[in-house]
């Protein structure tokens, strides 16, 4: 097995892993409110990743000001993601939801150029142009506007772009469990504050397995990320991202009884295809700079 390989099939359980939790999550939360079951979630899934660390020796770092600037925003934006996306989610199909956070790529990729002013090509501006005709095709916007579930997807598709953003000035030297970390206690920490406001309902057995399956599963979706990062090439690797819309397909379908309309079906395809175009260039533009 080589490591692009190894990397492919690391990326597509982490992409499993990580909708598996969604669609738990999803479960829980038809019986209780969303920060309580945040906020419960939070607390075995901080543990969990605090224990990751912990084997890795990752516990505890020094780290210069500015990346503890950049870790710190991080778990901002993390916390802000996760309270958007599963507002949405518990509104909406996951599948329509799942298709949507794959504007990522696009958004990343803006996003560098205006804030960063990194360059990106015609092509590469048209990909993007593509794959946001891709999302009015799935969010198909009625001429009162959006409706408020995909504004909360939207809002959380900003949230996680600008983690990247901000991932992407971090020294190679932070670990990364150890940011993951950050992020799971600043997302722990703002459920528990906003479920004060809220009115906490009894749980039941079935409600904290789904709770606990999803936390378990969340922590595993971060393990293998990280080991992701460490095996193949990222521009071979990162294409396998999409699979996680095929997760989010399947399991729509089989446990929600949902299968999304072929004018969203249409617009993930446009996503997918202009992010995976968009990736590949810019692997074709790095190369051509690193060569004399």
């Amino acid at each position: 097995m080589t490591d692009n390989y190894r990397g492919a099939v690391l990326m597509t359980f982490s992409m499993a892993a990580f909708v598996l939790n969604d669609t738990f999550m999803k479960l829980a939360l038809g019986s209780v409110p969303l920060f309580q079951a945040m906020t419960l979630r939070g607390l075995l899934t901080t543990a969990l990743v605090a224990a990751l660390c912990l084997a890795y020796g990752v516990l505890r770092v020094s780290l210069s000001r500015r990346d503890w600037t950049y870790v710190a925003l991080r778990a901002f934006s993390e916390a802000g993601a996760a309270v958007f996306f599963l507002t949405a989610l518990a509104n909406m199909p996951i599948a329509n939801l799942i298709a949507i956070l794959q504007l990522l790529p696009l958004t990343v990729a803006l996003g560098g150029f205006v804030f960063f002013g990194e360059a990106i090509g015609w092509r590469r501006s048209l990909a993007i142009s593509v794959g946001f005709v891709g999302m009015i095709l799935i969010v198909q916007p009625e001429a009162n506007g959006f409706d408020i579930n995909t504004t909360y997807a939207l809002i959380s598709v900003g949230f996680v772009t600008l983690r990247d953003l901000i991932t992407r000035r971090m020294s190679k030297s932070v670990p990364s469990l150890f940011v993951t970390l950050t992020a799971s206690f600043s997302v722990l920490a703002l459920a528990a504050g906003l479920s004060l406001f809220q009115t906490w309902e009894p749980v039941s057995n079935e409600v904290s397995a789904y709770i606990g399956l999803a936390a378990l599963i969340v922590s595993l979706g971060y393990l293998l990320s990280v080991m992701v990062m460490r095996v193949g090439d990222m521009a071979h690797v990162a294409f396998f991202r999409y699979t996680g819309l095929l997760w989010a397909l399947l399991l729509g379908a089989f446990v929600f009884d949902e299968w999304p309309e072929p004018l969203v079906l249409l617009g993930a395809g446009l996503i997918v295809g202009a992010g995976a175009f968009t990736m590949w260039r810019e692997r074709v533009v790095k190369a051509r700079s690193a060569t004399p």
